[in-house]
């Protein structure tokens, strides 16, 4: 791996660690309404971004990036950023935050899959990364094929299917902006911004009632557009455009564990034999997945 691709390697890296704290925050704000939570984190981080962006880049550097940008890449960044949030924030107003978090943390299995099966990569799918990805859909049956462990009534079942909707958005997200490889990440300020506004639009077109968020919420929503909705994305799309894909998808799965021993100490998901149990296969099957498959030829 070169010095530039490990360095943007690392990079991602920032994003997956914040990214352990996105299912506690998200459980935190879940007397907010999807598509109003949606808005106001998308709001905050694209004002971080743009913050940022201004330190960093300066206004003309901004403006350029802007110009740069394909409209396959901002097409793809938008739909992809959108619809997993969406998803995401569904999945844990309707079902226990436990299993959610490991179902949507199938993604970074998937993306070991996706990069070597999609097109215009430079490794092929073998044998490490389908065993990679039974034992991974093993940890998904594992939490949502027993109901004497894991609630599957009510709206939990359409929350764990949001969840897995969550997994292969993101995955093939990941793996289509490392194939589309757009320059610069100063545009993701106006990505931000545009989830934002569809998250507005959608919050009016489906009727959801506004819910003024208290002290402790705004806090949480706050910490979430700043961290995991704003930074992370630009460290990510930076990330996926010049780093290693397949070492990400590999990286991520620090991201489920660190997620359940963040929910089980604040007291948002009771702590399992087989929530441990499914965290351990999944990390179990990245690690497998992440062993280098043959280079494609030509």
């Amino acid at each position: 791996m070169s010095v530039g691709k490990g360095r943007a390697t690392a990079v991602g890296a920032v994003a997956i660690l914040l990214w352990s704290t996105l299912a506690l925050g998200t459980t935190l704000t879940k007397v907010i309404p999807t598509f109003e939570a949606l808005a106001i984190t998308f709001a905050i981080g694209a004002a971080t971004v743009l913050f940022g962006f201004l330190i960093v880049s300066g206004p003309a550097r901004i403006a350029a990036g802007f110009r740069a940008w394909p409209a396959k890449a901002w097409a793809l960044s938008i739909a992809g950023i959108f619809l997993y949030h969406a998803l995401y924030f569904l999945a844990f107003r309707l079902a226990p935050a436990g299993p959610v978090t490991i179902v949507n943390y199938l993604w970074p299995l998937l993306i070991v899959l996706f990069a070597g099966i999609l097109p215009g990569g430079s490794s092929r799918l073998g044998w490490p990364q389908i065993v990679g990805g039974v034992i991974g859909f093993g940890a998904t049956v594992l939490l949502i094929g027993g109901s004497d462990a894991v609630d599957l009534g009510g709206t939990a079942m359409l929350g764990y299917v949001a969840a897995i909707a969550c997994a292969f958005t993101w995955s093939l997200y990941s793996v289509l902006n490392n194939r589309v490889g757009a320059p610069g990440s100063e545009p993701m300020i106006l990505v931000c911004a545009a989830v934002a506004l569809l998250g507005t639009i959608g919050h009016f077109v489906t009727g959801e009632a506004f819910v003024m968020p208290d002290g402790p919420t705004w806090i949480a929503l706050v910490l979430l557009g700043a961290g995991p909705v704003g930074a992370a994305f630009v460290a990510w799309d930076h990330a996926t455009k010049h780093g290693n894909i397949s070492v990400l998808g590999a990286l991520s799965y620090a991201t489920p564990p660190l997620s359940m021993i963040l929910l089980v100490a604040a007291g948002q998901a009771p702590a399992s034999l087989r929530l441990a149990l499914a965290t351990a296969l999944v990390v179990a099957g990245a690690g497998l997945a992440a062993v280098p498959g043959r280079n494609r030829r030509g």
